[in-house]
């Protein structure tokens, strides 16, 4: 499939999403969110929504049933968050929130900051009310974190988090260690890194794009920080990790008013055996 096709796909699949929600009286309004309403939708992108059912309407919706109205699925089940997923038949993936409209439509402006939509009201699939629109349209602007209490959040997360995974490395738990380092500690960093580079656009997702967002340093002292699941190699990676986070930390205590543990950082050290 080309690329124009594969996008024009994606646009296809939201027409007719729109069409089927106006069509059906259950549902009060429809969000998208991801990468198509941030213009960064390509050929591998799935399609995200919201869907805001009538609150006494939610009991008797069907999720998989309306979905397959917009293309046969070959899966469909709630994933470990509560939300829908589903696989169309083209291998396109799709996440889809089934949220009762009143409570649902209410907490969207408390996105700010979390959740950019610069173009909302495309964004908006259905708005039987106009209150979706008008919650959207709170996310426009895009607010990135604040950077004092951010970094010093994240400093204090990476300082406790490293120390668990000295502690998992020195009872011999490599598996253990190897998933700490890399589904726990490395996001933080990113976000970290982010903060400092003031590229804080894929805050939520900090790995997305890292190759076009962060320098050629940063993203080599990353790479540093990545192992295989063997003993020693996971052990360099974890000592590396933490050279990398008190260079971030001393950066963001330089820029900020951020306070450093330094004898709880030293301590850290010398249980990874780091000389430093």
């Amino acid at each position: 499939m080309s690329v124009h096709s594969a996008r024009s796909a994606l646009d296809d699949r939201i027409a007719r999403l729109r069409q089927l929600s106006h069509d059906d009286t259950r549902l009060e309004g429809v969000l998208l969110y991801g990468s198509w309403t941030v213009g960064e939708a390509d050929v591998h992108s799935d399609i995200e929504a919201y869907l805001y059912i009538q609150d006494d309407r939610l009991a008797d919706f069907d999720g998989p049933e309306f979905l397959a109205q917009l293309a046969p699925l070959q899966l469909s089940y709630t994933n470990m968050y509560g939300i829908l997923a589903v696989v169309f038949d083209d291998l396109m993936r799709g996440e889809f929130h089934l949220t009762p409209a009143g409570p649902g439509i209410d907490e969207v402006p408390a996105w700010q900051g979390m959740v950019h939509l610069p173009r909302p009201d495309d964004a908006v699939l259905l708005d039987r009310t106009g209150r979706l629109t008008r919650a959207a349209r709170q996310l426009a602007t895009f607010q990135p974190p604040e950077p004092v209490t951010t970094a010093q959040r994240l400093t204090d997360e990476l300082t406790n988090w490293t120390l668990m995974l000295a502690h998992v490395l020195a009872r011999g738990e490599t598996a253990r260690a190897h998933a700490l380092l890399h589904t726990v500690i490395a996001p933080q960093q990113l976000q970290l890194c982010r903060l400092l580079r003031n590229s804080t656009a894929h805050w939520l997702t900090p790995s997305r794009a890292l190759e076009q967002d962060l320098p050629d340093t940063d993203r080599h002292r990353y790479v540093t920080t990545t192992a295989v699941a063997r003993d020693q190699d996971v052990r360099t990676a974890a000592r590396n990790s933490w050279r990398w986070s008190r260079d971030l930390a001393a950066e963001a205590a330089d820029r900020w008013t951020v306070h450093l543990p330094h004898e709880l950082h030293g301590q850290i050290s010398s249980r990874l055996n780091d000389p430093r």
